[in-house]
């Protein structure tokens, strides 16, 4: 019975100190995140002795070193050190110690005799160059890695260690080093070098360093593609799409693709307005023949990017007969459905506002409806098109028709919207601004926001400008001009446009003015003419409902036309506090933080 008595008193006597210490240790690691180091050093020190364990050790030691309790922190460490002699946590903290004195060449005595005398193993070095990292001496960290890797005698291990290190240090010439060394035997990394680098680069001159490093390693190394495919990467960066072009027709040749790679990457050529790039690249994998598996999308491709090419620009009506001599080709080869829409589509675009041809366009667009299994909404899309064709044609009841058609049919939908917001446009074409505005105040709720943002600049410009006989006489000339517009008569819309001022002097109409040019010369690539007209409407219409538009488009414009970044991120900065509020606001941010060299995708 006595022995019961004692065991049970045993016990709960170890229940009541387990408990204690866990009270201790909760209290101990409050005081220390909350800085009361003093508090947390006098319960950590008898936690550690109690347990010897490493991480009290190591936040007890931190506690004497933030009071500065150099005395005791040593006394502490060179007791354990001649207790454990082989515990490496105990030597780096005795160089901690003569560190944080002012001792300099004493810790780094100490420092470099750890790092000179680290054992063949792998585990071992990777714990003490974490120690380095955890006190935040990351160039110690760095080599003891780089040592390591000469007594192991291979550059393989702690890669992402030092990718690690070296991104946070912002030490762009050893990340790129450090990623070329580890592609080859770790090709999965090339998404993160790509993203990794593109964040911590500030300028052209970081690219170009990538460019110089991996030219000579493809120049050692040229049957390692790895290092191509950043290469191309990098001309992609830097918009040298010719360069990018001639090392993906290089590469394909090499290694003998199907086409694949240089096709995705054509896209990209696309995307950023590089058609003749994107043309050329098309036209290398038509040479493949027709049993390539993109023989077929790389010819509608290419007539897509010559499409684009030509109303980008100065047209002339010999390649946009071109054009639509090859997008027939391709309706004649394989016929009227759903596979050949887009060139029906295209070829009515042409007919209607550059070849003039407007019978033939009509037919075209009235034909496609009678495609069978077309979806819905694509039949929607058709009867738009050919809604604004009408108005080309001189029947404008046709055309409200089918866009009341559309809009009772998707009603609530994006399209039914669209086709609201056309038929409002076309009663503001014809001076009938009362309709036109009550329509467009209905669309300014639509979950569309470029619907819903198109619809409240037409309210606003039909109501700031209906005040007096003046400005409404002027609205009509005003809508004249963009009818010209619609129909694609710049040069005929722009002369309407100057007029007005003539005609009525000080009308209230001089920022839509401007905004509208600018777009046209936009769209007929007369880049100096747009940046003259939205400089002059930013510097003298700066509460104009335009000046956050036109300061988004200049900035757009120094970006990707005129290849002025510094200028963009400027424009990019100036909407971003001046109009809070505007819908580009965000789109401006994203654009500001990208030519900074921040890491949009985070």
């Amino acid at each position: 019975m006595k022995k019961l008595i004692v065991f049970v008193l045993l016990f709960f006597t170890h229940l009541f100190c387990q408990a204690q210490d866990n009270v201790d240790d909760a209290l101990a690691y409050q005081f220390y995140q909350q800085g009361q180091y003093q508090q947390a050093a006098e319960l950590l020190e008898k936690l550690f002795n109690k347990t010897k364990n490493s991480t009290y050790f190591e936040l007890y030691f931190n506690s004497l070193l933030a009071l500065k309790r150099y005395d005791d922190a040593e006394k502490l460490v060179k007791k354990l050190i001649k207790q454990d002699k082989e515990n490496i946590q105990y030597g780096i903290s005795l160089a901690r110690i003569y560190q944080d004195k002012g001792q300099v060449d004493a810790a780094n005595k100490l420092y470099m005799q750890l790092i000179n005398n680290l054992p063949a193993d792998e585990f071992k070095i990777r714990e003490i160059a974490n120690y380095f990292y955890n006190f935040k001496a990351y160039d110690l960290a760095i080599t003891a890695f780089l040592q390591g890797r000469k007594i192991l005698n291979d550059n393989k291990p702690f890669t992402y260690e030092l990718l690690s290190i070296y991104r946070y240090k912002k030490d762009k010439n050893m990340l790129i080093q450090e990623y070329l060394n580890a592609l080859p035997e770790i090709p999965q990394l090339l998404p993160q070098a790509e993203s990794v680098l593109s964040s911590v680069f500030e300028d052209n001159t970081d690219y170009q360093t990538l460019q110089s490093a991996l030219l000579k390693k493809i120049q050692k190394e040229p049957q390692t593609e790895i290092y191509t495919k950043l290469l191309i990467w990098q001309y992609l960066q830097q918009q040298e799409y010719e360069m990018a072009l001639r090392q993906l027709i290089a590469q394909d040749k090499r290694i003998k693709d199907d086409g694949s790679i240089l096709f995705n990457t054509a896209s990209t050529f696309v995307d950023n307005k590089a058609y003749t790039t994107a043309i050329k690249a098309f036209e290398y994998l038509l040479t493949k023949g027709k049993g390539s598996p993109y023989y077929l999308p790389s010819k509608v491709e290419m007539i897509n990017a010559q499409y684009q090419l030509v109303i980008g620009g100065q047209f002339e009506k010999k390649a946009i007969s071109e054009l639509a001599n090859a997008y027939q080709t391709i309706i004649d080869e394989y016929g009227k459905n759903n596979q050949t829409l887009f060139a029906l589509k295209r070829m009515a675009n042409l007919q209607a506002y550059y070849l003039k041809d407007l019978t033939k366009a009509e037919l075209l667009l009235e034909s496609m409806l009678t495609i069978p299994g077309i979806a819905a909404t694509e039949t929607g899309q058709i009867k738009l098109e050919l809604g604004d064709v009408y108005i080309l044609t001189n029947q404008p009841w046709e055309a409200f028709l089918i866009y009341e058609q559309v809009a009772k049919q998707f009603e609530n939908q994006d399209i039914g919207n669209e086709a609201r917001y056309r038929s409002a446009r076309l009663s503001f074409y014809q001076g009938n601004f009362v309709y036109a505005k009550s329509q467009a105040d209905v669309l300014k709720a639509s979950t569309s926001q470029l619907i819903a943002n198109d619809a409240l600049n037409l309210s606003l410009l039909i109501s700031d400008n209906l005040q007096s006989t003046l400005d409404s006489n002027a609205l009509k000339m005003y809508a004249d001009a963009e009818m010209l517009q619609f129909r694609n008569l710049s040069a005929q819309a722009i002369a309407k446009l100057d007029s007005i001022a003539i005609v009525f002097p000080n009308n209230s109409l001089v920022d839509d003015i401007l905004m509208t040019k600018s777009k046209i010369y936009i769209k007929t690539n007369e880049i100096q003419n747009a940046v003259k007209a939205l400089k002059l409407l930013i510097e003298q219409q700066s509460s104009s409902i335009w000046a956050d538009d036109a300061i988004f488009t200049l900035a757009d414009l120094y970006e990707k036309n005129l290849k002025d970044p510094e200028q963009s991120k400027i424009l990019y900065q100036k909407l971003i506090n001046d109009y809070p509020g505007s819908m580009f606001t965000t789109e401006a941010r994203k654009r500001f933080r990208k030519l900074r060299g921040d890491n949009v995708g985070t």
